[in-house]
């Protein structure tokens, strides 16, 4: 009791509110809702919740987010979609963080996640080990997407299954980008479309100047059911920055993912700025890496330490012609039928197919590949001197992808 007071007394002598924890259930949790202020927490109860959860006009500060979650991570409490809403609707919300929340959708044509079209801005939102399934009316449906400016989200540990599409981040007019996030330890499969997509960007709003890396690292990007026909999409497509002026140098750090199985697509399409490193690509049924023009063209590129089993393509680079950019392709392990096309290729290991090595443990695939074939010589120091400096790099003086302790909790994770 001492510290609560304490703590009390601080904030009113700062000048600001004192944070507090509300307790509600499924027939008073709107009540609560619309009182939220700066530090505050929202402590849902067990039970299914039916009028969804609509966010407007929220915020919370840097220090002090607005947090609503299940009172106990065991126990999350359920929502359920209902036709003509989305489940969770954040409009004009920042410092915002949800967690341990189940969204069932039942299959209704809505999405599970949105900011919502006619919101002004949805900044600093937490997505935080949320389990999301069935919003699979249509691929149209989606798991969390954002219909208008997005910066600096987290989406961590969320479980996204059985949903039309599982992220879908950006307009398709390349209006409202999503900026500076990160996306990492979700696990995303049986997904109709895209488990995940980000929108190309036709220019950035005011009040976001500098250069910003959206990360994403150690997911789990399946279709491993997937069948062939019109819904086929990759598994994840990054589209271009701004071509010119605030945004342009921005990049994508893709690093320590696993991308399972394709049917009719690449496990990964990017155009833009990319560092790919430290992934490992399998699929049965096609190709995994297509780095290709898009709605613009690829721009300058490291693709380094992945490892790759494709039985069509590995990595397939399209250079635009008549441009300074590079696609530096260097130090990966690709067994493929076609290993490697294009790109500034340097310290690879090309090999065959190895169909009988499709089920093999993640973090044995690279040893596992390798095992018949010698492992070449060491990655030259200034080569890894200059690697190192990318966050998370495995840090391999030999080719192929280092598999990290964080991708392997996502992959046990999603075990039942």
């Amino acid at each position: 009791m001492r510290r609560v007071v304490c703590v009390a007394w601080f904030c009113l002598l700062a000048g600001t509110a004192v944070a507090t924890d509300y307790r509600a259930n499924a027939q008073d949790y709107l009540d609560h809702v619309r009182r939220l202020q700066p530090g505050d927490r929202l402590l849902l109860e067990a039970g299914d919740y039916r009028q969804g959860l609509p966010l407007r006009n929220l915020s919370g500060e840097a220090s002090r987010p607005i947090v609503i979650e299940a009172a106990l991570p065991s126990e999350p409490p359920r929502f359920l979609g209902r036709p003509g809403a989305n489940t969770i609707s954040l409009v004009d919300v920042r410092h915002l963080v949800l967690r341990h929340l189940e969204l069932d959708g039942r299959n209704q044509p809505v999405d599970a996640v949105k900011a919502e079209g006619h919101s002004r801005y949805a900044d600093f939102i937490t997505l935080d080990h949320l389990y999301i399934h069935d919003h699979a009316a249509s691929q149209q449906n989606v798991g969390i997407s954002t219909k208008c400016p997005a910066f600096g989200w987290v989406i961590r540990g969320n479980r996204i299954e059985r949903v039309g599409t599982g992220l879908y981040l950006g307009d398709a007019d390349g209006s409202d980008p999503f900026v500076s996030g990160v996306i990492e330890g979700n696990r995303v499969s049986h997904t109709l479309g895209y488990n995940l997509q980000i929108k190309h960007q036709a220019g950035r709003p005011a009040g976001h100047a500098g250069r910003y890396d959206t990360v994403i690292r150690y997911n789990v990007f399946s279709k491993q059911d997937a069948l062939p026909g019109p819904q086929a999409r990759p598994n994840v497509l990054l589209g271009h920055f701004p071509l010119a002026g605030v945004g342009s140098e921005d990049r994508y750090l893709v690093y320590g993912n696993f991308f399972q199985h394709n049917p009719s697509e690449a496990l990964l399409q990017a155009e833009g700025r990319v560092v790919l490193y430290d992934n490992v690509f399998v699929n049965g049924g096609g190709d995994a890496i297509h780095i290709q023009p898009h709605n613009e063209v690829p721009r300058d590129m490291v693709i380094f330490s992945n490892t790759v089993l494709a039985s069509g393509r590995g990595i397939r680079v399209h250079h635009a012609v008549g441009t300074s950019y590079r696609q530096r392709v260097i130090a990966n392990v690709v067994a493929a039928a076609t290993p490697l096309q294009g790109g500034e290729a340097a310290y690879n290991v090309a090999l065959a197919y190895r169909p009988d090595l499709l089920n093999v443990a993640v973090s044995d695939l690279t040893p596992d590949l390798l095992g018949p074939h010698p492992q070449g010589d060491r990655l030259p120091q200034d080569l890894v001197r200059e690697l190192v400096a990318y966050p998370g790099w495995q840090a391999t003086a030999y080719p192929g992808a280092g598999v990290s302790s964080a991708l392997l909790h996502t992959l046990d994770a999603g075990r039942p």
